[in-house]
């Protein structure tokens, strides 16, 4: 039996190996589109023609709502910005708040969701308490509420990236909590648990070598999901005007939303590349996101082996095709 190489170990390439048919090209599309904002991200200093408050160039100042031209391939804003320069940025700008956001809810979910399950009592009691009730409340009201309350009228690019992500980051912390409590209940009670308990190992050691390590499987495909919804949020939280100012740093929401007046004006090439964005980009982590929810299920997996194995032919039918049987033997007569 062959040792599997480390590059077929690898996350994205060992599901990429795992899936077959639709789900496989589900998984592929997912990657492309994230691959791609991925890349505008990191790169938009490189890939944007403009910045992404620049008015003006060597001719000049750009204008307002010009239609696409050589000069402007998608044309300009409403308030005189390049279109195409604006959504290159803007990618950058999303994917700094998906990170910072993300990076924090992972943070204090995983610790909260720990302490509750491990410890329980009333500490677990108020902790579920707190979590059910920030998740019954109503998602965008909630992130509305907390970056009116964190940004104080600041309009720096950190301050407001920070903003963002901190009223996304408490829309997730009940998820992951949830998620790593439930696990965190059922390992504790498994034998190694109680063996290290036995031997003498001291509270924060169970907590954090053995138990952590054992309940965070599903957090993967936790984290795809939210990232597209924190996208989404951020982009609802810009059009709403509490997003990032648009003189820090390029925001979808916020460029959708002055382009409201626009559409109805015929001038398409001001709301269509930002709204088009934020679409595939949600859909391309989200079908990553799909695809390894059913790559995880243990159900989807049996069904995949089963059907290999229909396929793999057995040593005797090879024999049987090398030899083909004769009409007596397949029951024909004359």
């Amino acid at each position: 039996m062959t040792k599997p190489r480390l590059i077929d170990r690898m996350p994205v390439v060992h599901q990429l190996r795992q899936s077959v048919g639709l789900q496989r090209g589900m998984l592929v599309a997912g990657l492309v589109l994230t691959g791609v904002f991925v890349v505008c991200a990191v790169f938009a200093p490189l890939l944007a023609p403009y910045g992404y408050a620049q008015l003006s160039g060597p001719d000049g100042n750009f204008g307002a709502q010009q239609p696409p031209s050589a000069a402007h391939l998608l044309g300009t804003t409403v308030g005189g910005y390049d279109v195409l320069s604006r959504v290159i940025w803007g990618a950058q700008t999303a994917l700094m708040v998906v990170i910072v956001a993300i990076a924090m809810s992972v943070f204090v979910g995983i610790l909260l969701g720990l302490v509750s399950g491990y410890l329980g009592g009333w500490v677990d009691r108020a902790l579920v308490v707190v979590a059910d009730a920030i998740y019954a409340f109503p998602t965008l009201l909630l992130a509305i509420v907390v970056a009116i309350a964190i940004n104080n009228g600041q309009s720096g690019l950190w301050p407001g990236i920070m903003a963002a992500a901190a009223s996304i980051t408490v829309v997730f912390i009940p998820q992951y909590f949830r998620v790593v409590r439930a696990e965190v209940v059922r390992v504790k009670t498994e034998a190694f648990v109680e063996s290290a308990k036995v031997i003498g190992a001291s509270t924060p050691r169970i907590m954090f070598r053995h138990v952590l390590r054992n309940s965070t499987r599903t957090l993967p495909l936790i984290v795809t999901l939210n990232a597209s919804e924190a996208i989404a949020t951020l982009a609802a939280l810009g059009f709403l005007g509490f997003g990032i100012q648009p003189t820090v740093a390029a925001e979808w929401g916020y460029d959708l939303n002055k382009s409201i007046s626009d559409v109805a004006a015929g001038i398409w090439w001001t709301a269509v590349p930002p709204g088009l964005a934020i679409v595939l980009t949600v859909l391309g982590i989200t079908l990553i996101g799909e695809s390894l929810n059913d790559l995880a299920d243990p159900r989807l997996r049996a069904r995949r082996r089963a059907g290999s194995a229909k396929k793999t032919p057995t040593p005797a039918d090879a024999v049987a095709a090398s030899q083909p049987a004769s009409r007596e033997m397949m029951g024909e007569v004359e």
